[in-house]
């Protein structure tokens, strides 16, 4: 079972259409892979509308492969969670999870 105790959600416009639990950048658009992430969209959204986005604390977000308990991560394809490989640190694994399932996750920047 997964939770999510976020310190601080910011509101962003959501730039194209968002997924929830899935890794966002700064514009409200879905990250790309590797790179940096503001945070873990809370909802789904819709090009142009409000958007919730957990920036700060633990979240929850679906995974892209295998993930263990303790593991640094990355954003992966379709701004999922990855294991950390060479791309650019957002977070680390509160639980194991396995490909598509929700996990929690503590934020890091």
């Amino acid at each position: 079972m997964s939770q999510s105790l976020p310190l601080l959600t910011l509101t962003r416009t959501a730039s194209g259409a968002v997924l929830a639990e899935t890794f966002v950048d700064s514009t409200g658009a879905t990250a790309t892979a590797g790179a940096a992430a503001l945070g873990v969209a809370r909802t789904d959204a819709l090009d142009g509308q409000d958007l919730p986005v957990d920036v700060l604390g633990t979240t929850t977000v679906i995974a892209s492969g295998a993930i263990s308990d303790g593991a640094d991560l990355e954003v992966a394809a379709e701004g999922k969670a990855v294991v950390l490989s060479a791309g650019t640190r957002v977070a680390i694994a509160l639980q194991d999870a396995v490909d598509g399932q929700a996990f929690e996750a503590l934020l890091v920047k």
